[in-house]
């Protein structure tokens, strides 16, 4: 039997998956220093990071679309961690964007469902994390808006309002959450400069959020070996003696 057999008759290398589901801010985090980019090159070789991002998205489109990225399936198939990261579309004012807004009850709402409905295709609350809309900067928003031609449509209160009501759901399911909205103004400090636009992140934001989130997701990735064996510990004369292992290395 040759190599190609060998390798095509083993068991197939089961790589461990992250999900990253959200609305913009997580569609646009693959790029360069993006958050999403700085946990894949974190997780290389341990897991893959995948982007289920979708620019304007809110939780009532996202609970709709949630079954169709995530069914029940054996073991490693389920991905080992998700984020779950709404708000920022959901919070905005009915009056000036009612096809992105969300009232506050249903946004919480929908939050729960997403977690029962991962727990009801085995995957645990444990494995999930919840994020909060960052701060808005009215200011800068405000710019962004008239250039398109329309009022500010988004209050920072009024996104800490939803901010809160993600931390209650997470309190209420028992998953881990990120407090981005009270984070970037801890000590009433100047956040502008982690958004691009107001409303979006900056590379600093970027960074931020990346810094934070990572002791959060390291509980649930930590105890992942590395897959496939250091290039030095590659068995010289029979490699495949090293390659067409279990991969825990």
């Amino acid at each position: 039997m040759s190599l190609c057999e060998r390798a095509a008759s083993g068991s197939a290398l089961l790589w461990p998956r992250v999900l990253l589901f959200g609305d913009s801010i997580t569609q646009f985090s693959f790029q360069q220093g993006g958050w999403g980019a700085l946990l894949a090159d974190r997780l290389v070789r341990k897991c893959d990071v995948l982007n289920r991002g979708f620019s304007g998205y809110n939780t009532r489109w996202a609970k709709i679309i949630l079954p169709r990225l995530i069914r029940k399936g054996p073991g490693m198939e389920n991905p080992v961690a998700i984020t779950i990261f709404f708000g920022a579309n959901d919070s905005s004012l009915k009056d000036e964007n009612p096809k992105q807004h969300v009232p506050l009850d249903e946004y919480s709402a929908n939050l729960r469902d997403m977690v029962q409905y991962l727990r009801s295709v085995d995957v645990p609350r444990e494995r999930v994390i919840l994020i909060t809309p960052p701060p808005l900067c009215e200011a800068a928003w405000e710019k962004e808006c008239v250039l398109k031609g329309c009022k500010l449509n988004r209050l920072n209160s009024v996104v800490g309002e939803y901010a809160n009501a993600c931390l209650q759901v997470a309190r209420d399911c028992g998953t881990d959450v990120l407090d981005l909205w009270s984070l970037m103004q801890k000590d009433s400090q100047d956040f502008s400069s982690y958004l691009s636009d107001g409303l979006h992140l900056s590379p600093m934001g970027n960074e931020f959020l990346f810094l934070h989130l990572c002791p959060l997701l390291d509980k649930k990735v930590s105890s992942l070996p590395w897959l496939l064996p250091y290039w030095k510990d590659v068995e010289e004369a029979k490699p495949e003696l090293s390659l067409l292992g279990d991969g825990d290395y």
